[in-house]
């Protein structure tokens, strides 16, 4: 059912009528991703290629101190700085399914963005949008309580002024970001596997991050300036997006990272940030 309601969603944003658009696309990269004296993302690497920085508020990784340098680094640069929240889980690194009440998970939101905040700003910079994290992030493309839970505490921390929200092409999410009001921003993966409908291959499954640095630069071009992607099935798929996502915690993040954006000016596509 998941899959089908998401790809009759999909069918509806692409037809044959859907006019030409010039190709622009925000290059996005999870950072922040190390807890104390343990790293896992280069931070600095990445703020010299990409246009947006998901920035981890200390729930599935980060610390105060992370937060506070990823901020500046991402400042000086002129990165846009988001909050990529999660699911309270630090040892899974926010990767594992979990049930958290509406209110709460809203109240859980609204501290990242909040926490964050201070840092952005102590930085002369500020938050200028969310995105969750791996459990929740795939959670909310087809639970509507658990996506009205992150759009509430994006209202709760941001107020009527509300933040751009980052997801996946026709989520509940991003619907529901839509019916509050909020910058609806839809996002592609370069480095994951598709399924046929348009959702993302589960983590637990082969073949579900694509590693062959050629595959992953195809696919971008792809996707930024054709609108498409295979999936792993080998059909080709429509993909609307704004923002292109690199996880960071790939190894060799920076230098693909890089590969891809010069990929990306070399196929007519400008990449500059949505927010």
């Amino acid at each position: 059912m998941r899959a089908l309601f998401y790809a009759h969603r999909m069918a509806s944003m692409i037809t044959p009528d859907t006019p030409a658009v010039t190709p622009v696309i925000d290059l996005n990269a999870d950072l922040g991703e190390g807890f104390g004296r343990w790293t896992l993302t280069d931070d600095e690497a990445l703020l010299s290629v990409v246009t947006s920085a998901n920035v981890a508020c200390g729930f599935h990784a980060g610390d105060p101190s992370i937060m506070r340098r990823v901020c500046e680094l991402a400042a000086a640069r002129g990165v846009r700085i988001g909050a990529q929240v999660s699911y309270r889980d630090l040892a899974g690194f926010g990767r594992r399914a979990m049930d958290v009440p509406a209110g709460e998970l809203a109240d859980e939101v609204a501290y990242q963005i909040g926490a964050l905040e201070v840092f952005a700003r102590a930085a002369g910079s500020k938050v200028s949008y969310v995105k969750p994290h791996g459990a929740l992030y795939n959670r909310t493309v087809y639970d509507a309580d658990q996506a009205g839970a992150v759009v509430s505490g994006v209202l709760l921390a941001a107020g009527q002024a509300g933040l751009p929200v980052l997801g996946l092409p026709g989520s509940l999410l991003l619907a529901a970001a839509e019916r509050a009001g909020l910058p609806a921003v839809p996002e592609a993966f370069a480095d994951r596997a598709y399924t046929p409908a348009g959702t993302l291959v589960p983590r637990g499954e082969p073949g579900a991050v694509v590693h062959d640095p050629v595959a992953v630069v195809a696919r971008a071009v792809s996707m930024a300036a054709g609108h498409a992607v295979t999936a792993a099935d080998g059909s080709r798929i429509p993909v609307v997006a704004r923002s292109l996502c690199l996880h960071g915690d790939t190894p060799g993040a920076a230098a693909l990272a890089l590969r891809v954006r010069e990929a990306l000016g070399g196929a007519g596509v400008r990449v500059e940030a949505f927010a």
